[in-house]
């Protein structure tokens, strides 16, 4: 026979009173929380924080059906995922185009300026731009509904990111509730989530007590830890996030400036470095750019330029954007790092097209934050103009923090003394499969291409590995390696092989070194969901 539920008053009465209880705990760790890790002014000592935390966990120990989502004690991370889930973001999170010395930085002052009418801009109402740091971090979006921290997601490709909410709740300065008044239904906050480099000298001295992998950079320490599928470990690691803008957001009042959001965003408790500094005009933005970067060594955290933004919100939208960027903002990055190293051999790469790339093969250097090894020479004109041979000491860049360069001989360590340069000649035939090359005049120099655009294993592999990319297909887990692999075993002739069943299946893949019964599922299930690409 079946019992009725019995409603029972005094048991409800007890339940609110407990949570009310832990709400006020909650608020107050909350509170000490922000003034330590935003503000940096403690209001207490750290054992009666400890005190009042093991309070409420104890609460939540006898009464775990009440545990609040925002509760601090839910920041050490929760059980690990398989992956990570897709989020197609609300609002693009554009990248910013780059300047990198006075003309080019003109050149964009001026756009700007021309690209505003005498109504959106004038002696009264000048063009104001608000200079920024470039934390070298990874960029988030942090969406919060009615105050409340519901999801975090990486950049991605702009579009869509990964969603990373249970690890972004284990930083420490990334509020799980906003505080203060008029907060909106939603919310998104565009910041960048990074590692100080005390604390990344800290890990890695962590990493080698354990005899486990030490990370490069803080960069690259914060952008592994972010995307632990288990969070429990990304508890472990010091991230900090913040804050410098906002995507969709139902704001009754949006601010007029940038400068006057990111105040707000501060009173919602949200960890803003500084404010923007505001300047008038070419000379004011070079003079913040000296000045931050004589800062730079001293900061707590890497930055690898300086953001300028357009200050007004009307004059940002009359601007607008073109492609991925927008017009109203540029980077501008600080001047490359340079060192000297070996150009130990010339190799020659053939891509999708078949155009033959020179690569250069480095002795290893330590440059802008990373050990290089390879550096593109882009063509034979180019070698030539820098007058490079296999043994010469070279100066290597990493033009923009990114991309590793060859920039010059340093002609008087050269072997043999100066003048005893040896013109270097591309191979006539494709190194891959030995088919003649043509010549043609590309925008830089001359370019020699491959003519077995049928046949050729270097140009099959490249294009099938581009139409599997993110980008493109998206085919999680058909890597170069992999796609290597199909094409020399012969499996895969074209990009339509992929998806013959014939070809590729479980009983090959199963079959094969790199795969396992897991991978090779989760391949196939991968091609199948590509099969759906609009």
């Amino acid at each position: 026979m079946a019992i009725a539920a019995v409603f029972n008053p005094e048991k409800q009465d007890m339940h609110e009173n407990i949570q009310e209880n832990m709400q006020t705990l909650c608020d107050q760790l909350r509170r000490y929380e922000h003034a330590y890790y935003v503000l940096d002014a403690p209001l207490v000592t750290d054992a009666e924080y400890d005190r009042i935390f093991q309070q409420l966990q104890a609460l939540e120990a006898l009464h775990p059906d009440l545990i609040l989502p925002n509760s601090p004690t839910q920041r050490v991370g929760g059980s690990a995922v398989d992956a990570f889930s897709k989020v197609a973001h609300a609002l693009p999170m554009l990248s910013l185009g780059n300047v990198f010395d006075e003309t080019e930085l003109t050149a964009f002052v001026k756009r700007c300026q021309d690209g505003l009418s005498t109504s959106e801009v004038s002696i009264d109402n000048p063009v104001v731009f608000g200079a920024e740091l470039k934390f070298d971090g990874l960029a988030l979006c942090l969406r919060y509904e009615n105050g409340l921290l519901v999801q975090a997601a990486t950049r991605g490709d702009g579009a869509v990111g990964e969603d990373v909410t249970h690890n972004v709740k284990t930083i420490r300065n990334v509020p799980l509730r906003l505080m203060g008044q008029g907060i909106p239904s939603v919310l998104e906050v565009r910041g960048e989530v990074l590692m100080s480099r005390a604390d990344f000298a800290a890990l890695n001295q962590r990493q080698a007590t354990l005899n486990e992998k030490q990370f490069v950079n803080p960069r690259n320490a914060a952008a592994g830890s972010l995307r632990q599928l288990d969070a429990k470990i990304t508890a472990q690691r010091p991230l900090t996030f913040y804050a410098y803008g906002i995507g969709q957001h139902t704001l009754d009042n949006l601010p007029a400036t940038h400068a006057q959001t990111l105040a707000l965003l501060a009173a919602f408790g949200l960890p803003v470095y500084q404010q923007p500094r505001l300047c008038d005009g070419v000379e004011a933005l070079l003079a913040a750019f000296k000045d931050f970067g004589v800062q730079r060594d001293n900061l707590p955290f890497d930055i690898d330029g300086v953001v300028y933004k357009v200050n007004d919100y009307a004059q940002q939208a009359a601007l607008g954007f073109v492609s991925r960027a927008p017009r109203w903002a540029v980077a501008h990055k600080f001047p490359a790092q340079e060192m000297q190293t070996k150009l130990l051999a010339i190799d020659v790469q053939v891509g999708r097209t078949g155009v033959l790339t020179p690569v250069a093969r480095l002795e290893p250097v330590f440059v802008g934050g990373v050990t290089v090894t390879n550096a593109t020479l882009h063509n034979e004109t180019e070698i030539h103009r820098k007058q490079l041979m296999v043994g010469d000491t070279v100066v290597v860049r990493r033009a923009g923090d990114v991309i590793p360069e060859v920039v010059m001989v340093v002609e008087h360590l050269r072997e043999g003394g100066q003048g005893a340069y040896v013109p270097y000649v591309l191979p006539r035939l494709c190194p891959v499969c030995q088919s003649p090359t043509e010549q043609d005049t590309a925008g830089d120099g001359v370019q020699v291409r491959c003519i077995n655009t049928a046949a050729c294993p270097a140009q099959l592999k490249q294009g099938i590995w581009h139409f599997a990319h993110r980008r493109a297909m998206d085919i999680d887990g058909l890597g170069d390696k992999i796609v290597d692999l199909f094409v020399d075993l012969g499996w895969v002739h074209n990009v339509a092989d992929l998806f013959d069943p014939a070809v590729i299946n479980l009983a090959r893949l199963s079959d094969l070194e790199r795969f396992g019964e897991k991978s090779a599922s989760n391949l196939l299930a991968a091609i199948e969901v590509a099969k759906t690409r609009p």
